[in-house]
């Protein structure tokens, strides 16, 4: 096809400048320093977390901006299940590159690919994808969502492809906003192995670092804070090196706004022999605003392994739930651990 349209007499940077117009791009290329790193000395999951949202918010907003009308800034939605493939390490270029693949009318699909590269040997590898959805605010009024510039295909099946995600994504939201009504409650004198005993809460004033400049949170903020936290809960349930393996789905409900005080809890739900499951809850207290009471603002599951010094996978020790609803989560992530385990084998239907 491409030497086909060369010989038309269409040039290769035209060709460039007509594929970036249908599927606009954006990449971004920092170095990795020690403040990024772990405890592991690996770059932090959650600031890898932040980069892919960066990205993603840069390059939707910039769509959502090419036509004549009322300006916006696209805020985050969600991020689909990320995969941390393989380990970033301190010194290295982060290569961040972010796609738009499809828009709905009030929402942008932004695909995200981070690749390392050891800028002594030239090495590079693939290290996380991801899938996130923008939704465009209005400048002149925050609450109200725009109507989003669409993209070319070029071909008919990426548009029904992409609406298919659109969907399938927009119904798990809307169950997930139901299904995360109740809150973590600390425990007493909690054993070893429990729930209890690991979970992990987060008190955060939001400041206007945290925000952008239209007054509310960065996407990227709240997941290196929900990071943060699920690495605390896995540490204390193992006592070992931990690392972020992957995040299902982060769906965030509502914005938060500068001077509010959120609660970033984490519990273990699910453990198999080698990997940890830790929901994650984002609740937000507008603390000076009588008017409006707190809210779940966002929520997820992450995933964590256990390493040793050697950086080898450990066994996990096995949790122990107690309550009734504790042994429900914990049917719950084994389901989500099953689905998973057999769509990487290519099983269509998981088996226990």
């Amino acid at each position: 096809m491409l030497t086909l349209l060369l010989r038309r007499g269409l040039s290769l940077k035209v060709l460039r400048r007509r594929v970036d117009e249908a599927f606009p791009r954006e990449k971004t290329q920092p170095i990795m320093r020690p403040d990024d790193a772990n405890v592991a000395g690996n770059v932090h999951g959650g600031t890898i977390l932040k980069m892919i949202e960066e990205a993603g918010v840069i390059i939707s907003t910039r769509h959502c901006n090419s036509q004549n009308g009322e300006r916006c800034v696209a805020v985050l939605a969600r991020v689909e299940r990320t995969d941390f493939l393989s380990p970033m390490c301190i010194g290295e270029v982060a290569h961040v590159s972010a796609e738009i693949t499809y828009t709905s009318k009030h929402s942008v699909e932004v695909q995200v690919h981070v690749m390392s590269e050891n800028i002594l040997t030239g090495t590079k590898k693939l290290t996380n994808k991801a899938t996130l959805w923008y939704v465009p605010l209005s400048l002149k009024n925050v609450d109200k969502v725009l109507e989003v510039p669409p993209v070319v295909y070029s071909r008919q099946e990426q548009e029904e492809e992409g609406r298919r995600r659109y969907e399938a994504q927009k119904l798990e939201r809307m169950e997930t906003k139901w299904r995360n009504g109740d809150i973590v409650q600390p425990g007493l004198n909690p054993e070893p192995n429990t729930v209890s005993y690991s979970q992990s809460s987060l008190i955060h004033l939001v400041g206007p670092s945290d925000c952008t400049l239209h007054g509310f949170v960065h996407g990227g903020v709240t997941m290196k804070l929900m990071d943060e936290v699920a690495g605390i809960v896995a540490a204390r349930h193992c006592k070992t090196n931990i690392v972020t393996a992957s995040v299902d789905a982060i769906n965030f409900h509502d914005k938060i706004r500068k001077g509010y005080v959120i609660t970033i809890s984490g519990r273990m739900t699910f453990t198999s022999n080698k990997s940890m499951e830790i929901e994650v809850l984002v609740d937000a207290d507008p603390v000076v605003d009588n008017t409006q009471p707190r809210y779940r603002a966002a929520s997820a599951f992450f995933t964590y392994v256990s390493l040793s010094q050697e950086g080898r996978s450990l066994p996990v020790p096995q949790l122990v739930p107690e309550t009734e609803d504790e042994k429900k989560r914990f049917e719950e992530g084994k389901g989500r651990y099953l689905q998973m385990k057999a769509k990487r084998q290519g099983q269509v239907d998981p088996q226990p």
